[in-house]
């Protein structure tokens, strides 16, 4: 048998905190050691490119092309047409889409792609479906659609967004209504 001493319960609470203390550190120490040596170079802070390196664009706000959407799909409610509304930004990104009420099913995506094809080119969709006969190939272009019915927004003679409607009973009507959303832009 042993005469030694139980430790009192203090004395275990003290020796058992200061165990977990030393615990606690060494893996606290490693976890940053390790994030130190995954972190690269000390100079993993943010590079600035040059003045030279960069171009500066202009975007139409989600403001404005709601506004334009609105105007096209009311100017097409007005003659008793049921259509889609696209407006896409200047990298052919849909930043609205509105699909009338009784709109056709293909017109939502027809609007979409009418509007990007518009943007691409920087140029009306019914002008650039008369380019056809001279390249067939454009139309095998992804996401493009060679209809009338999209028209390109500009700042600067740049394009910057465009409008792309679909699902009036002609392409001309389309391209029509897809103006008068581009012309509230204007104003």
């Amino acid at each position: 048998m042993s005469s030694r001493k139980k430790p009192s319960r203090r004395t275990r609470v003290l020796v058992g905190g200061a165990a977990l203390a030393v615990v606690g550190a060494g893996a606290v120490g490693t976890v940053a050691a390790n994030a130190a040596d995954s972190a690269g170079p000390a100079s993993a802070a943010p590079v600035a490119a040059r003045g030279g390196d960069l171009t500066q664009s202009t975007h139409l706000t989600l403001a404005a092309a709601e506004k334009a959407a609105r105007a096209a799909l009311d100017a097409a409610a007005k003659d008793g047409r049921q259509v889609s509304v696209a407006v896409v930004d200047r990298d052919g990104n849909v930043l609205v889409t509105l699909r009338g009420d009784g709109a056709g099913p293909q017109s939502y995506e027809s609007a979409e792609r009418k509007a990007y094809t518009a943007v691409s080119w920087n140029a009306p969709t019914s002008e650039l479906a008369g380019r056809l006969a001279q390249a067939p190939a454009l139309k095998d272009i992804p996401g493009t659609l060679f209809l009338a019915g999209g028209t390109p927004v500009t700042a600067k003679g740049a394009p910057v967004a465009a409008i792309g409607v679909a699902g009036a009973p002609s392409g001309d009507l389309d391209e029509r209504y897809a103006q008068a959303g581009a012309a509230v832009l204007g104003r």
